[in-house]
Order: C-alpha cells, then structure tokens, then sequence
C-alpha cells in the first residue's frame, strides 16, 4: 500500500465513482459528455475534453488494440443472453436484464481484441447480435 495523502474531498469522489452501478457509470458518462463535452478515450479510463477547433489535423491511422462490444438485438432467448451478460459483467440478474433490455448496449469497453472476440461469441452463442466497435 502506497503511503500517499490524499484530500477527503478526493477519496470521497474515489469511493463513490468505485461504488457506480453499470447503468449509473454509463449515465454520468452520458452526463458529461452532453454537459460538458468531455468523452472517455479508448477504453474509458481517461478522460479529455473535446478540441475546440475541430481537432486541427488529422492523426495517422493507428491500429485499434481495444474494443467496446456493444449488443444491438437480444434476439429470441433473452433469458439466456441475460445470464451471459450477468456472468461477464458481474451485475445483478436485475441489471443484467435491464442492460440487455435497453439494447443497444455497452457489455463491455476497452476490451483486447482477443477477450472482445470471445465475449461475442459467448453472446451471440446466446442468441444475441453483437458488433465489435
């Protein structure tokens, strides 16, 4: 453990974003980005606010290494893709299923190509569409 001080106004902020629902983490995201025209880079952890100048030049292509697997139909057996998603991302079965009922959804984000093949598959072996984004 680090011996680090941190201010109480911090660890309290800390505590409180560690603490976030799935369906709340993805409405402060929705809350920022709208209000204050900040978006999470590639895999969310870091956040920047938007150029104000439309981004100036372009950036050289750079090959995608994570992926956001996002379901866009829970398809026909949406009991069994409710328990894939509770199973890969650890919610409640009630989240879960209000998750896969709200399609489109995030399942998981940054992922490596690797883990977000085999989550696809996981899902669409369920039943679901899923699209590596």
């Amino acid at each position: 453990m680090s011996d680090t001080a941190f201010a109480d106004d911090i660890k309290q902020l800390g505590d409180t974003l560690v603490g976030l629902t799935l369906k709340k983490a993805k409405e402060l995201s929705d809350y920022i980005k709208e209000v204050h025209g900040i978006e999470p880079a590639a895999g969310g952890a870091v956040m920047m606010a938007a150029p104000a100048d439309g981004g100036g030049a372009a950036a050289a292509p750079v090959e995608q290494t994570e992926f956001d697997v996002v379901m866009t139909s829970f398809g026909e057996k949406k009991l069994d893709v409710v328990k894939v998603v509770k199973n890969i991302t650890g919610a409640s079965l009630m989240d879960a299923k209000k998750l896969v009922e709200g399609v489109p959804a995030k399942i998981k984000e940054g992922a490596s190509k690797e883990d977000a093949q085999k989550i696809k598959k996981e899902l669409e072996e369920a039943g679901a569409t899923v699209e590596l984004k």
